[in-house]
């Protein structure tokens, strides 16, 4: 008999719903930028997604989930469980949609 694993989601504010100024907020903080960051050498997608404790981060995992927690709830990335494990992916398509280039253009200023 095969196993699955069941997936539970976590709300996400639907595309449309993603707001610039909610963006911009969760980008301009150093950590969750960090978290995008190495979110985008990921996939999209929650098979091509990463745990929390695989994104090595400076605070303390109830910091973190708090970033990731703005980060979700800002539209930036999709959160949900598999199992025990909350897989993060970033929403690149989504925000392309709505802010052609804008992540890019973040990403690319980080780098810099």
């Amino acid at each position: 008999m095969p196993t699955t694993t069941a997936v539970r989601e976590l709300p996400h504010p639907a595309r449309e719903e993603i707001r610039l100024e909610a963006v911009l907020h969760a980008l301009a903080d150093p950590v969750r930028l960090r978290i995008v960051t190495e979110l985008s050498t990921h996939g999209e997608g929650e098979d091509n997604g990463a745990t929390c404790s695989q994104v090595e981060l400076p605070v303390s995992a109830s910091t973190a989930t708090h970033h990731f927690r703005v980060l979700r709830e800002a539209g930036v990335i999709n959160q949900c469980y598999r199992g025990t494990a909350k897989i993060n992916c970033l929403r690149r398509t989504d925000l392309d949609t709505r802010f052609p280039g804008l992540l890019d253009a973040v990403l690319h200023a980080a780098a810099s």
